[in-house]
């Protein structure tokens, strides 16, 4: 049986004053995408320039990653942020991280 990747993901501008959480199969691309849309104010994402990846989990089921990012899209700034910091303390930008994955 195969095995499949889905990500949970959370994103940021570079000044940091903006999340925005999403889900994909393949967050390289979409982390592409979200590069590539910076200044576009017809998505989130592109009006604030959220491409900066600071904190992502997988998934082996979509399910599981679209119910996880429904329920931190709830959570309040600080809560999101608790969350970052327990796996990225420092906030560093992983998008390169997840390419060598």
């Amino acid at each position: 049986m195969a095995s499949h990747n889905y990500f949970t993901y959370i994103t940021t501008n570079p000044r940091k004053t903006t999340l925005y959480v999403g889900v994909t199969n393949d967050i390289i691309r979409r982390l592409d995408e979200h590069f590539k849309n910076c200044g576009n104010p017809s998505s989130f994402a592109g009006k604030y320039y959220c491409y900066n990846l600071v904190y992502y989990e997988r998934h082996s089921q979509i399910n599981h990653a679209v119910e996880r990012e429904k329920e931190i899209k709830k959570w309040s700034r600080s809560k999101k942020e608790a969350l970052i910091y327990s796996m990225n303390p420092f906030w560093q930008f992983l998008n390169l991280k997840v390419q060598d994955e």
